[in-house]
């Protein structure tokens, strides 16, 4: 079943192309909504076993920049090179021969692991004039308000690549962990926002190629936060942070955003680590303001 988006309209009105490139010895898919001729163009990567889908809501807010999501490989529709480890050196890697090969010089977003990603290549070399980082994970996962559900975590992905691999894989995308995972991060009251949020990580969450590349990502995500990487970026960055996140407490993001060379904080109150479902209007809105985007007219 399929719930309907209440972003739909919006998202309805910009042009979307489905393209394929050849990067690191893999074929990457990824999406490219607005127009090619746009004032901006932003390249936008999504987060820990989500696919472009997730960030969908935010573009649909900023029709005056031409975005380009890729799935990461090994997610969505892109596959995952044979025998390669997706560690986060491999990931950084591959953005940087993505975003050179597509479109060289664009702004660079990520959102939650997506922020590890593009910090990570940013302090590696990738060369953008600007860094976007939606719920950035400024701490280590162990140590925020959900340390507790990260531990667990850690055994539920540890049991699903011991298992023999089709009762691991069938935990991994066991719907229940699935729904469990949605209703512990979403925060809103809206019911029919609940539900749409709900039946995207349903629809989503399980996308991944097999059990070794979501291993490999789960191990990247909880081993590195972007502190690490924070003092090696020297462009304006901006954090778009939610004062309930569980993953990351604010706290930790106002110190995060102290470690740039040059850092601006947006805090988005009310919301948890689903700022681009809950919240995408007014991370649009911080987005547009730190990239100096004149608004769209109307139509």
């Amino acid at each position: 079943m399929t719930v309907p988006s209440p972003y739909a309209d919006r998202l309805a009105r910009l042009p979307v192309g489905r393209h394929e490139a050849e990067v690191r010895g893999g074929t990457t898919v990824y999406w490219e909504y607005g127009a090619p001729d746009a004032p901006v163009t932003i390249v936008a990567v999504h987060g820990f076993r989500g696919d472009h889908h997730g960030l969908e809501p935010v573009f649909a807010f900023l029709p005056e920049a031409r975005v380009i999501a890729p799935d990461l490989p090994g997610f969505g529709e892109s596959a995952p090179v044979p025998g390669r480890t997706y560690d986060l050196d491999e990931y950084a890697a591959w953005l940087i021969d993505f975003t050179a090969s597509v479109a060289p010089g664009a702004i660079i977003l990520g959102h939650s692991f997506g922020s590890i990603v593009t910090s990570a290549a940013v302090a590696a070399g990738l060369r953008t004039p600007r860094l976007v980082l939606v719920n950035p994970i400024g701490a280590p996962a162990l140590e925020g308000p959900k340390g507790l559900m990260t531990r667990l975590a850690i055994l539920y992905y540890a049991l699903g690549a011991r298992l023999p691999e089709r009762l691991g894989t069938a935990l991994l995308r066991h719907p229940l962990i699935v729904r469990v995972m949605s209703v512990t991060m979403a925060k809103t009251k809206d019911a029919a926002l609940r539900r749409f949020i709900h039946n995207q990580h349903d629809r989503y969450f399980s996308g991944f190629a097999d059990r070794d590349v979501l291993r490999d990502a789960f191990v990247a995500s909880v081993s590195h936060d972007v502190r690490e990487f924070a003092s090696g970026i020297d462009v304006p960055t901006l954090l778009v942070a939610a004062q309930r996140d569980d993953i990351t407490p604010i706290e930790a993001e106002r110190a995060l955003a102290g470690m740039f060379a040059e850092a601006d904080l947006v805090e988005i109150a009310h919301v948890g680590h689903l700022i681009h479902y809950e919240t995408p209007a007014e991370a649009a809105a911080a987005i547009r303001r730190f990239l100096r985007i004149p608004v769209a007219p109307a139509r």
